[in-house]
């Protein structure tokens, strides 16, 4: 099985995990955190994501990273791709597609949840693995 399986698998297990902004363990994730640490536990090797700030400068600081974990962009929807979606007119999110729903964390709800994308969502980049890794 491909690396976007071991990524949706990964994720899933840190679905109930209570959203922390800038979290990236078991106690507390934000979204750009259950990415990382997913990725991590699919057993990829990625850098840690840089730093960041809410509302700014997320799209060049995503785009570094993921290729720098081995992602290029992506179309279409497949198991395990990293997509960053807009929430608001200011609020960029970075989520997790499973292929028939996506894997976030959720700060209005306050954990991390599995569910359909939201419509009113618009896709701003699609990432895919690009470089195949040895387990």
């Amino acid at each position: 099985m491909g690396p976007g399986g071991a990524i949706c698998r990964a994720a899933a297990t840190l679905i109930g995990t209570p959203f922390r902004l800038h979290g990236r363990c078991d106690a507390g994730v934000d979204c750009v955190g259950l990415l990382w640490l997913s990725l991590c536990r699919a057993g990829l090797s990625v850098p840690d994501p840089p730093p960041y700030r809410l509302r700014a400068g997320v799209a060049p600081m995503v785009a570094g990273w993921m290729a720098a974990a081995g992602f290029g962009a992506g179309t279409g929807r497949r198991p395990g791709d990293l997509v960053v979606v807009r929430v608001s007119a200011l609020q960029p999110h970075l989520l997790i597609d499973t292929g028939d729903a996506i894997i976030h964390a959720h700060a209005g709800l306050g954990r991390v949840v599995r569910m359909a994308m939201p419509a009113e969502w618009p896709e701003l980049s699609r990432w895919r693995r690009a470089i195949p890794e040895e387990r």
